[in-house]
This record gives structure tokens, sequence and C-alpha cells, in this order.
């Protein structure tokens, strides 16, 4: 008998409905929340522009900044509600380290176009830091859901997703028990 986790309707390597759905849900909840982000970060922007006589970049940083602030709060208490919260200093401080990283890959594609390329006027420049924007939101999605939001352990272990085993743990205790009637005896 084939101890597969795979069922008979689905090929191996395809992942099962519910994980795709949640992360289905997490794409579309994460999107809310930038989104949001993406209105706050264009609007400072832009009124940072239009109202002071900072450079292009600095009003640029200022709006990536109050949107993080602003995505914080919807990360942690809409798109990862569910995740481990029992370490919030540590979630808070790779999420500052994270954003910082993303403001740099956000904010030096719009400097490179404006002090390297010379294009400096106002659509070139929302252009250029929607492009960064984009670049950096990738890199944000992989890295907050990974580091920063962890995922909450079923036995309560932090940081450890589901079916995992904890480190020291026997390797045997990570496997799914078998389905009625398969032998688990893993030399058959």
């Amino acid at each position: 008998m084939s101890t597969s986790a795979s069922s008979p309707d689905r090929p191996p390597g395809e992942p099962p409905r519910r994980a795709r759905r949640a992360l289905t849900g997490e794409i579309v909840r994460f999107a809310a929340v930038g989104g949001l982000g993406v209105v706050v970060n264009f609007a400072v922007f832009n009124l940072c522009r239009a109202l002071t006589p900072l450079p292009v970049v600095r009003c640029s940083v200022i709006g990536t900044v109050v949107a993080l602030l602003v995505n914080y709060v919807g990360f942690r208490y809409f798109a990862y509600r569910d995740r481990d919260k029992r370490r919030p200093a540590r979630e808070f401080t790779l999420f500052i380290v994270f954003s910082i990283v993303g403001l740099v890959i956000e904010n030096g594609v719009l400097y490179a176009a404006t002090y390297w390329f010379g294009w400096d006027s106002a659509v070139q420049n929302n252009l250029f830091k929607a492009v960064g924007l984009a670049i950096a939101t990738g890199f944000r999605f992989a890295v907050y859901r990974t580091w920063v939001f962890r995922p909450r352990d079923p036995e309560g272990a932090p940081g450890l997703s589901p079916g995992a085993a904890p480190s020291g743990a026997h390797p045997r205790s990570a496997v799914p028990a078998p389905r009625s009637g398969q032998d688990d005896r893993p030399w058959l």
C-alpha cells in the first residue's frame, strides 16, 4: 500500500484546496490593507510635493512612512489577525526592519529615475514611485507573512506551521497519521 498523502482525485504536488483558499484569502486581505496604504502613500507624497519645498525623494519617504504606520495596524488587526501574537515587540521590530528595506527599494527606484536619469516631472515621479512600490510590495508580502506575522502553531509553539515538527522532536511526529486501512510502517 502507498503511504502517499495525496488523494486520488488530486495530482501529486498540487496543494490542497484549503491551503489554496487560505493563501488566496491572505493575498486578498494583504491587498486590501496594501491598497489603503498605497492611497495614503500617494496622497501624502503628492501633498508634500505640492505644498513643501522638500526634494521629491524626501516627500516619497514621508509618504512611505505614514503608509507603513497605517499598514501595520491593518496587517496586525485585519490581514494577519489570526497569527501568533505572543511576541509583539519582536513582531514590530521585524516589521520596522523589513519595512525599511522595502522603503529603500521603493524610493531607490524613484531616486534613480529622478537623479540619475533626470525624469522629474510630476507624472514621472508618480510613475517611478509606483514601479518602486510594486517591487517593494512583492518583497514585503514574502517577508511579512514568513518572518513578521508568523503562523500560530496549533500546539502552542510560536512560529511553526501546522504539521511541522518542533526542533528536537522525533522525526515521525511530523508525519501525518495514515488513513484508515493503511499500514504506517515505513518499510512497506
